[in-house]
């Protein structure tokens, strides 16, 4: 039985209008890699965590090194459960609710494309329909990828109104729960007291990944063995942003929801999809990436291009318009310190010993942005 929560300590961060400090906030997906991030993130704020998740879905996992479980409501379950996912919403009531919960992988999906479609779409809808049964308000953001556009391959940036598609099972999905995000909003939600929401992220990097079929955790494996980077597809551009810039993002974007006179003169149409991506200049080959990561850590690596590989998108780019008008919501780290904070989180993290080492290093980093986010003078930050 997960141990329940007393009176909030004082949160160690300040941010987006102090919107989370004692609230509950239920996180799914909450054992990956960039919901850990986000529950380090929102326990630094002062919230009052739920997590609802299958099992870490690699080992090492971020969830495990920093000894997550023990520190917030952490409650084994499968999204694509609706009796499961009912009872957690009903049994937590939160505030806000961040869906993260997915199969995130292009080439899993081609292996399994039934259960990606079970969770990145029915796993969406029974959430949905779980929030309908709040009698309170609530914020809720589902978080799906920037792949969920019909890609033209083409230079500049896709957004949000842009039609959506996937040429894969995995990118198809996210685009077909966003579809369902965008019916059921309409359709319940207009005079309801839940907030609904959507955002699409770019390609995220950050220490502590350890997925298979990701270029950083690759890249890390073969560096940390000796051995040379395998890279299967050199010429793919990506628009690749740290772990911390989306959840910026969705942080800010569920706390304007929440509070609108936290942006009183854009607080209209906050209730629709979201574009957090990096600038113009993040949008890199995964060549270029790879050449990065090796100034911080020296090694090789080697071209294993396959002409017979499953079909992933070449070019990808995202608009991020949107969100800095309306959000007034911007990326605080470039992409060469991107890759110089994700490099050396896994260096340093190889060197510690401790749950508690591996998470003062975290949020080491999470007050590192923060504090440049601030120096910068975005509205989340100030």
């Amino acid at each position: 039985m997960p141990r329940q929560r007393s009176k909030p300590k004082s949160p160690a961060l300040a941010g987006f209008g102090d919107a989370f400090v004692g609230r509950t906030v239920l996180v799914t997906g909450h054992t990956g890699f960039k919901g850990s991030w986000l529950v380090e993130w929102l326990l630094a704020l002062g919230a009052r965590v739920v997590g609802f998740s299958l099992p870490p879905p690699t080992d090492p996992s971020l969830f495990a090194l920093t000894g997550l479980e023990s520190r917030l409501e952490h409650h084994l379950g499968d999204v694509r459960d609706p009796v499961a996912v009912a009872g957690i919403v009903h049994a937590t009531q939160p505030d806000f609710v961040f869906h993260l919960a997915a199969q995130p992988l292009v080439r899993e999906s081609y292996r399994d494309p039934v259960a990606t479609y079970a969770t990145n779409v029915m796993g969406t809808i029974h959430l949905l329909e779980a929030a309908r049964q709040l009698p309170k308000p609530a914020v809720v953001l589902c978080v799906t990828t920037d792949k969920c556009y019909e890609n033209k391959e083409w230079v500049f940036g896709y957004r949000e109104e842009d039609p959506l598609g996937g040429y894969d099972p995995y990118s198809s999905s996210k685009a077909a729960a966003e579809i369902a995000i965008a019916a059921w909003r309409r359709s319940f939600f207009g005079g309801h007291p839940v907030r609904v929401a959507s955002a699409r992220a770019g390609n995220v990097i950050g220490g502590g990944d350890y997925a298979l079929d990701r270029i950083v955790p690759d890249c890390v494996r073969a560096l940390e063995q000796g051995n040379p980077i395998a890279v299967r597809n050199p010429v793919a551009t990506r628009p690749w942003q740290h772990v911390l810039e989306p959840l910026s993002g969705y942080l800010w974007l569920a706390a304007v929801l929440a509070r609108p006179e936290l942006r009183p003169h854009s607080a209209d149409g906050l209730a629709s999809a979201f574009n957090f991506g990096p600038t113009h200049e993040s949008n890199r080959t995964v060549r270029e990436l790879v050449t990065e990561v090796l100034r911080h850590w020296p090694g090789q690596w080697v071209d294993q291009s396959d002409p017979q590989a499953v079909h992933e998108a070449r070019l990808l780019q995202l608009s991020i318009d949107r969100a800095s008008a309306l959000l007034g919501w911007q990326p605080v780290w470039s992409f060469p310190e991107a890759v110089a904070q994700t490099i050396g989180w896994y260096r340093q993290a190889r060197r510690l010993r401790s749950a508690t080492g591996v998470r003062q290093l975290t949020a080491d980093q999470i007050r590192a942005y923060a504090g440049a986010a601030r120096q910068a003078g975005l509205p989340w930050a100030v």
